[in-house]
């Protein structure tokens, strides 16, 4: 290998920041990511972009503002000539690989990854494209997340899922892939990105990770739940959207929904663990920066609701830790940083003497390297996300400013809430005079940086062009996108081919062949 670091990636789904112990939760049971922690820096207040999916990881992958990037939902396409960090690598002179979901909308399914080792756990189609108009599709189709609140009265012990054979082939893949890289004769660094489903809903887990924790232990929301009525607009609107008066939870259906997350919270630890053991018996340990990451979080009950989709905290706070002790000290970094940062970051990582100077196309994030190596960052204490996707008619944008967080939405009332004395924003300070000038200024924010009003035709033009498309592509001989993986056989086991003509285990010393195609010899450990 040369120099360069290797990175790997560890991401979960809808893994809320204040569910992990490195994030102060004294109920979660994950002793491997603790040990990241405590030799990485930890972000403590780190953001989503834009609380879903999709939307989300197109954010994370380009550096761009969801809007930017044409991601308005969960079905919007990820353009092929939108440059992701997976692109900037590869022309550093990296080898790239992904193992586990990315939601890639559209044909593109590699974005820059040379190599999937398995293909997504949804659809690659614009299927889940949000509706703001009757008109735009002729049939009905299901919305995503449209009464799943009934889906979670269902959580508990499950012993197989589609989501956790998925996450098991991720983690079975993942881990070989580190082996594969250590006896090859590539010798190019390489970032292999992992990305796993759980925690992500439904809440059915394993009895082995459920008996992980005691029933009465299991923490309820910090905001309990709330009257339709007393919550703001926006609320009102996911509340009815996803079904919560529908559902009508008990306290213990909440319970068993959180003790099931809990439960598939440990089952991440565990794959960071073999992860990270994997890198050690590779050998490739010492120059691997480990980042590992959520897309959004989990409302979980808060204030009666769940899932994503809202710019409360619940949803937006993900974990971001970056660990390489050989790299930089472990610490912990209390600045508001985002998602859209992990493009300038990992750039600034793979090539710090160029400062950045290698990035040629337009992002919205900043290097997070200065924090990592003790110095001072030269960017603002500030994070802008949006949403224009199911729930909503108009988009609306929510900005952290220092400890000030303000949301808008065209028709909304304003929102407005000091986090540093308000952690679980209850306290709506928009119009009192006191804390007029923070309002104003990040309300002009808003207007500066957003046409909401061109924005809204936008999201509604490409409404209605994919829905359109959708419904011609679902007739006829119907066109996927989704992405398969290729067999590998001829070059994974052993065949009779021009270095292994006989199909041989051994080379001519009679050593274990360290892959099928080659002499070259499999390291023993025991006895040396």
């Amino acid at each position: 290998m040369t120099n360069k670091p290797n990175f790997l990636f560890i991401q979960a789904d809808q893994l809320a920041a204040r569910f992990l112990s490195a994030y102060g939760n004294q109920v979660a049971k994950t002793p491997h990511t603790d040990a990241l922690a405590e030799q990485g820096m930890v972000f403590e207040n780190a953001y989503c972009n834009y609380p879903l999916c999709a939307p989300s990881r197109f954010s994370m992958m380009s550096g761009l503002l969801a809007s930017h990037a044409r991601a308005y939902d969960n079905g919007a396409e990820f353009p092929a000539s939108l440059p992701t960090f997976v692109h900037y690598l590869r022309v550093l002179g990296y080898q790239t690989c992904l193992s586990g979901k990315m939601h890639f909308i559209g044909p593109d399914q590699l974005h820059g990854f040379e190599e999937r080792l398995t293909t997504d756990i949804y659809p690659s189609d614009f299927n889940w494209t949000a509706n703001w108009e009757s008109t735009v599709t002729g049939s009905k189709r299901l919305l995503a997340a449209e009464g799943d609140v009934n889906g979670i009265l269902n959580s508990g012990v499950y012993e197989r899922t589609i989501q956790l054979d998925y996450d098991e082939e991720v983690a079975f893949k993942a881990n070989r892939k580190i082996h594969d890289m250590a006896r090859s004769d590539d010798d190019r660094p390489f970032c292999l990105f992992v990305s796993f489903t759980h925690p992500h809903d439904p809440f059915a887990i394993p009895r082995r990770y459920w008996d992980r924790y005691a029933h009465g232990d299991i923490d309820m929301p910090s905001v309990p739940p709330m009257a339709r009525e007393d919550l703001d607009a926006h609320s009102q609107r996911l509340f009815d959207h996803i079904g919560v008066a529908e559902a009508g939870m008990t306290e213990e259906n909440i319970r068993v929904a959180r003790h099931a997350y809990y439960g598939a919270v440990s089952f991440i630890d565990d794959q960071v663990g073999a992860l990270m053991d994997t890198l050690r018996v590779a050998g490739l340990a010492d120059n691997t920066i480990v980042v590992l990451l959520s897309d959004h979080g989990e409302a979980l009950g808060e204030r009666g609701l769940w899932f994503k989709r809202s710019f409360f905290d619940c949803a937006m706070r993900i974990p971001l830790i970056v660990s390489a002790p050989k790299h930089f000290a472990a610490g912990r970094c209390a600045e508001n940083v985002s998602l859209v940062d992990l493009l300038p970051t990992v750039v600034d990582l793979a090539e710090p003497d160029a400062g950045g100077g290698l990035i040629e196309t337009r992002h919205d994030g900043h290097s997070l390297r200065p924090y990592m190596m003790g110095e001072t960052a030269r960017r603002p204490n500030r994070v802008f996300a949006e949403m224009s996707g199911e729930g909503l008619q108009s988009p609306a944008i929510m900005i952290v400013d220092g400890p000030y967080k303000y949301i808008h939405c065209d028709g909304d009332a304003p929102l407005l809430f000091n986090l540093e004395c308000d952690r679980h924003e209850t306290q709506n300070l928009a119009g009192q005079a006191e804390h007029a000038p923070a309002q104003q200024r990040l309300a002009a924010l808003v207007e500066e940086n957003w046409d909401l009003a061109e924005l809204r035709r936008q999201v509604l033009e490409s409404q209605r062009g994919r829905h359109l498309i959708d419904r011609a592509l679902a007739r006829g001989h119907p066109a996927f996108w989704d992405y398969d993986v290729p067999a590998n056989g001829q070059t994974q086991y052993f065949r009779p081919v021009g270095e292994n003509p006989s199909a041989s285990n051994y080379n001519d010393d009679f050593e274990l062949r360290a892959r099928p195609d080659s002499g070259r010899a499999l390291h023993r450990d025991y006895p040396s």
